[in-house]
């Protein structure tokens, strides 16, 4: 029960926070407004662990897990997104997002030895497929685009990958690192605090100026993302990667885009298409077949019997 909590946590936080880094881009350079977001949940990360009391002491072998896991997670994938977003439309940047759950399958099976079922596979291939026709419109739309434009657009998708890889590698660590007993309070606390400072060290070799803006829009969007956006989902979705696996966790960036959608329509006028509606039941279908109780569950059994 405690399991499907922190999985609809994940998958409606991180769906509305699509909306919200609309409000981040502009005045801020990306950088900057990822320092503060995370220096911000870090900061409130200590303070929860200090008012907990628990321990916060690691050795160095430790401590450069964690760095990585925060390289990953909590500074270069988030820069590279918010770059991708500027070059593409955000239908597009949450596909590629979506294919996190297969590079988890794949690099689970690489760097944790963890073997591939092939129905998390083909429910993880449905999923995508789902989501690839939910976005059908943006996809043809972005065919008619100029040529300068059209290699915007595959700039921003090289990007994007990119970026999903460096998530995708992050989830990984996060894995291991929970295998090797490494709290996920903790190590989201200091993984976001190595995230901020890599963020610092980024503005500042690149001359980019600290400032902020004090718009309510701004302010507002930069508290939701901390809190909510960073600490509770981070925190919910790392959790089960360490329950269920990186590879089923993962299916909640599949559906968060649908959340997005939801969102979209009452703010953004998305009209829903009988295409969008077959993407829908198909991302469902997925859903049963990676991480249900039901028949997934079954097959999955019959898969480790075989």
């Amino acid at each position: 029960m405690q399991g499907a909590v922190f999985y609809i946590l994940t998958v409606l936080i991180w769906g509305s926070t699509w909306f919200a880094i609309r409000f981040q881009l502009g005045t801020v350079d990306p950088s900057v407004s990822l320092v503060y977001r995370f220096g911000l949940a870090a900061i409130l990360l200590f303070l929860w662990c200090a008012f907990r009391r628990v321990p916060l002491r690691f050795t160095l072998k430790e401590h450069v897990a964690i760095a990585a896991q925060g390289g990953c997670l909590f500074s270069i994938n988030y820069l590279l997104f918010y770059w991708t977003t500027g070059l593409i439309t955000s239908g597009l940047v949450a596909i590629i997002f979506s294919t996190v759950i297969v590079m988890n399958i794949i690099n689970g099976a690489i760097f944790l030895k963890k073997p591939v079922q092939g129905i998390v596979l083909l429910g993880a291939l449905v999923g995508l497929l789902g989501i690839t026709l939910v976005f059908w419109h943006e996809i043809a739309a972005s065919r008619e685009v100029s040529e300068a434009a059209s290699a915007a657009v595959l700039k921003g998708l090289g990007i994007g990958l990119v970026a999903t890889l460096f998530a995708s590698l992050g989830n990984i660590l996060s894995a291991r690192n929970q295998a090797r007993q490494l709290p996920v309070l903790q190590t989201n606390a200091i993984g976001m605090a190595y995230g901020t400072l890599i963020m610092v060290i980024y503005a500042v070799a690149t001359g980019v100026p600290f400032v902020i803006e004090t718009s309510v829009e701004y302010i507002g969007s930069l508290l939701y993302l901390s809190v909510f956006g960073s600490i509770i989902a981070f925190g919910a979705y790392l959790t089960l990667v360490g329950r269920i696996g990186a590879d089923r966790a993962a299916y909640a960036t599949v559906l968060f885009p649908l959340v997005a959608l939801v969102i979209s329509s009452i703010f953004e006028d998305f009209t829903w298409t009988p295409l969008a509606l077959a993407g829908v039941a198909l991302v469902l279908l997925g859903n049963l077949m990676v991480v249900g109780k039901g028949l997934g569950a079954r097959w999955r059994r019959r898969v480790a019997v075989a």
